[in-house]
């Protein structure tokens, strides 16, 4: 129901307060954002540990940590958005109050006296305009000249392409990896049998 007396709330808004609570709010959001990097800094160092893992339960137990993690992650990305919404809102809002405050305050030279004079003011818009189209005209032909040098620009492959060094650096650490898989895959097969001679010389 409402009152004819109700106190209206936004009669004493102050923009010092929507600048204080804008700012309040971007910190917070701030804050949630570091705590959100934190995790997927911890789910990155998670993953490359299981990746290097051989223990099927210490995979699992990984795995269990960095679903933990994701969860929290997204409660995290979660308050953030809500944050976010809210700082779009108050913007809204200290932008209101600016608009109001600007126009109570547009009274030194009343509109009406600049529009009465049509005769004049047709031709002052008209030379605004044609001042306009000149000055677009220069930024375009600017930008097509831009454009058109771009254009014929081809990427540089000394320093953005593959050469033969980068090739033969990019070929070593696929070999370095395969020699590492291979490597693996030798001492797994040697211990049962070293293993066995153990025994066997016993």
């Amino acid at each position: 129901m409402w009152w004819p007396f109700r106190r209206n709330k936004f009669k004493n808004l102050n923009r010092e307060d929507l600048v204080n609570s804008i700012c309040e709010l971007e910190r917070q959001e701030r804050t949630v954002e570091a705590e959100v990097y934190q995790k997927l800094k911890e789910i990155d160092a998670l993953i490359d540990k299981g990746k290097k893992e051989k223990s099927k339960d210490l995979q699992l137990f990984y795995a269990k940590k960095i679903s933990h993690l994701n969860e929290e992650k997204q409660t995290c990305i979660e308050r953030g958005m809500y944050l976010l919404y809210n700082i779009r809102l108050m913007n809204k809002l200290k932008e209101a109050y600016d608009s109001n405050t600007f126009f109570k305050t547009q009274t030194k030279v009343p509109l009406s006296e600049l529009l009465v004079d049509q005769k004049r003011l047709a031709k002052f818009l008209n030379k605004a305009l044609q001042t306009r189209i000149a000055s677009e005209d220069v930024l375009t032909s600017a930008d097509e000249l831009f454009t058109e040098v771009q254009s014929a620009y081809e990427l540089n492959q000394p320093i953005y392409g593959i050469g033969k060094t980068e090739d033969e650096i990019l070929t070593l650490f696929e070999k370095e990896n395969v020699l590492n898989d291979q490597k693996d895959l030798l001492e797994e097969n040697a211990e049962p049998i070293k293993k066995k001679k153990i025994k066997m010389e016993e």
